[in-house]
């Protein structure tokens, strides 16, 4: 695979933004075999809140696990803003749901269909995939959230005061908006359009591990689809990561996306 380096100026953030990208590569194997030069499903993977766009590459084996499939990886950076349009800020969620795949759909030879564009996290990037999956999922076919904090009000309890305030405005408000989990599913559960196929795992030693539970609960019984994964982990742990992410590339519906 091709690994770039990818710097740009987003005009949804109003700043330059990197990313990393991962590319099959059009090259001869022989006998005059050639991989598939595209366009091809991408699968946006997003950051937590300890980390940056290059995470995935430096604690995962995220390459070597994509690299006889005909999947593009994009791993852009999403600072601290929690992949939501903050309440005084920068508009993450805009960004991740409608220029990230424009902008790299121009660049490279992506499809441009909803069944091909896949996009996951954990952490903060989880709570922000999980959050697309449910609001955009006329742009995103599957979504996945690997250690996401899924309860919003619990998150804003966490997080400091001032940043808290920044993203989400107050917390009164915070129940029933765009930004809480629990009623974008029930918003996503009365639309008439397609559903995004979802993924949730969470190690049973995490301590976001009950409000994983609860959403699971809750989206089932909403008809959401919705595939759960649980086994030994515990918060920020790398090696259940890496786990999940490979079980979670085979998981991706890249077959019926045609795209094996």
């Amino acid at each position: 695979m091709a690994w770039l380096h990818v710097h740009y100026h987003s005009e949804t953030l109003r700043m330059p933004v990197p990313m990393e990208v991962l590319l099959p590569q059009h090259v001869s194997k022989g006998a005059g075999k050639t991989i598939d030069p595209g366009p091809y499903p991408a699968l946006y993977l997003l950051h937590g809140a300890g980390d940056d766009h290059t995470a995935w590459l430096r604690r995962t084996s995220i390459e070597r696990y994509a690299e006889d499939l005909p999947l593009a990886v994009v791993m852009p950076a999403g600072h601290l803003g929690w992949y939501t349009d903050m309440a005084y800020g920068r508009d993450y969620f805009t960004f991740i749901a409608e220029e990230l795949p424009a902008v790299c759909e121009r660049m490279f030879p992506l499809s441009g269909a909803r069944e091909r564009r896949f996009i996951a996290g954990a952490d903060m990037g989880g709570y922000g995939a999980m959050k697309a999956g449910l609001l955009a999922s006329d742009t995103f076919g599957a979504v996945a959230s690997i250690s996401g904090a899924m309860d919003a009000v619990s998150l804003f309890e966490r997080l400091d005061p001032q940043l808290a305030a920044d993203i989400f405005g107050s917390k009164e408000t915070l129940p029933g908006s765009v930004n809480d989990l629990f009623a974008a599913a029930e918003q996503a559960a009365r639309t008439d359009g397609p559903r995004s196929a979802l993924y949730i795992s969470c190690g049973t030693g995490d301590v976001l591990y009950e409000e994983n539970v609860r959403f699971k609960e809750h989206a089932l019984k909403l008809g959401l689809p919705l595939t759960f994964d649980e086994g030994p982990g515990d918060r920020g742990g790398w090696a259940y990561r890496d786990a999940c992410l490979e079980r979670l590339l085979k998981w991706l519906p890249l077959r019926e996306s045609g795209a094996v």
